[in-house]
């Protein structure tokens, strides 16, 4: 009686989800010849680009023919030689007991079933089955909506290529931002998105976010795309001004503070009402004049615009004479309007000085204006003066009354003497006295 030879495939009517060791069982249970053979293969997962080693164990080999196929059915070996040329494949080891080749620069279209046949009295064969893993590159980040102040930015974290499919998520201060996900299958591979939608302002400008892809073929780590968040905004203006009072034969220098995003290019000055000085100079954001007068005195203006709205700012310039300064009054400045788009964005800077303090100082309407004051005469000195004249006025008024009391009452008395004499005039003359007796003049 002829021996009975037997594969792998003996056992191919078992249900799929038989392991390997209860095949390898039953098929030892099946052989029941010492002459039985059997072939086994292992199945392979590799990373693409990588190098794939395809195993195809023997039991009791007795020289038979092996054959090696690939997915689509070519010979690859022909009893360890080459039947195709393709110089990614190798014969690494033939012997009675293992064939094993290698697959080098792997790529998805060699995923499939790898098949180790046998050839005894009829062809059976043990698929080994290879698996391509292709991990996701650095995730892509699509603005899909443009981040305007007061509005949403809409942005996208793509993984165009891989396999099984990539998990992505965003990432804003160590917190994770849900988002939509989608998903479409490219033949044998995956492309996979994540998009979010956020409200933004001006101070979200520069905001720092981040994308992560995850996949098992990179194990614990991951892919990162970093991103910093550009919010468009309309400009603001501002001009920075001169310290201390200017007078006739100063200079005067202005600069003018820009910002906004996309920052603007072009800087205007003019004059309100009027056109500017001819000793004007103009560079960029700096606007000087040299040997002010009186007659530079107005309202100098600053514009700024990009396409997300203008602004404006101005400075009110009060040129004095040499001469020192008593008092002022601050003008009133013109009303200021905050524009965006269509109008302007005017502050006012004031550059009338007022007496504060016996230094310079700011003006509190006007806390970047500085102004000039005069040292003020010491209080206490002008008391004690005061004090003095009211103390010799006093004194006089004293004086004065007395002595007017005094003279009074000596003119009573040489007021009585007289009539005493007026009487013993009048008794000698009752009594005939001769007056050649002695002439006597009496004042009544």
């Amino acid at each position: 009686m002829r021996p009975v030879r037997c594969s792998v495939l003996c056992c191919r009517l078992l249900p799929a989800p038989f392991s390997v060791a209860l095949r390898s069982l039953v098929l030892v249970l099946l052989c029941i010849t010492p002459r039985c053979q059997a072939v086994q293969a292992e199945n392979v997962t590799v990373l693409e680009g990588g190098t794939a080693e395809i195993s195809c164990r023997l039991q009791n080999y007795d020289g038979s023919i092996v054959v090696i196929q690939n997915p689509r059915r070519q010979t690859l070996f022909f009893n360890g030689t080459r039947a195709l040329k393709d110089d990614r494949y190798q014969m690494v080891l033939f012997t009675p007991h293992l064939v094993r080749i290698s697959l080098s620069n792997v790529s998805v279209s060699d995923e499939g079933g790898y098949f180790c046949q046998l050839y005894t009295d009829s062809t059976h064969h043990q698929v080994a089955t290879l698996s391509v893993l292709v991990p996701p590159e650095t995730p892509t980040v699509e603005v899909k909506q443009e981040a305007v102040e007061g509005g949403e930015v809409e942005l996208s974290c793509v993984s165009p290529r891989s396999k099984p499919p990539a998990t992505l998520r965003w990432i804003r201060n160590g917190r994770e931002i849900p988002g939509v996900v989608s998903q479409q299958d490219n033949a044998k591979t995956f492309s996979v998105s994540n998009t979010i939608r956020l409200p933004v302002e001006r101070k979200d400008n520069g905001a720092a976010l981040s994308c992560e892809a995850l996949h098992p073929a990179l194990s614990e780590q991951k892919r990162v795309r970093h991103y910093r968040l550009d919010v468009y905004f309309a400009p603001t203006v501002r001009i920075v001004p001169p310290t201390g009072i200017l007078r006739e034969g100063d200079s005067l220098s202005l600069t003018c503070s820009v910002t906004g995003n996309p920052l603007p290019r072009n800087i205007q000055w003019s004059k309100i009402n009027e056109s500017l000085p001819e000793r004007a100079e103009i560079s960029g954001p700096t606007f000087q004049i040299s040997r002010l007068s009186q007659s530079h005195n107005g309202t100098y203006l600053c514009q700024a615009q990009n396409n997300y709205g203008r602004a404006a700012d101005h400075y009110t310039l009060l040129v004095y004479d040499n001469v020192s300064v008593t008092t002022t009054a601050p003008p009133t400045p013109p009303p200021s309007t905050t524009t965006t788009d269509t109008t302007q964005s005017i502050i006012s800077h004031p550059a009338t000085p007022t007496l504060l303090s016996p230094r310079l100082g700011p003006d509190p309407k006007d806390p970047s204006a500085v102004v000039e004051t005069h040292s003020a005469v010491p209080y206490a000195v002008i008391g004690g003066v005061l004090a003095l004249l009211v103390f010799t006025v006093i004194c006089v008024l004293i004086v004065t009354i007395w002595c007017s009391v005094r003279q009074k009452g000596s003119y009573l008395t040489h007021e009585a003497s007289g009539l005493d004499e007026h009487g013993e005039v009048q008794e000698a003359f009752l009594n005939g006295n001769d007056a050649s007796q002695g002439k006597k003049e009496y004042l009544l």
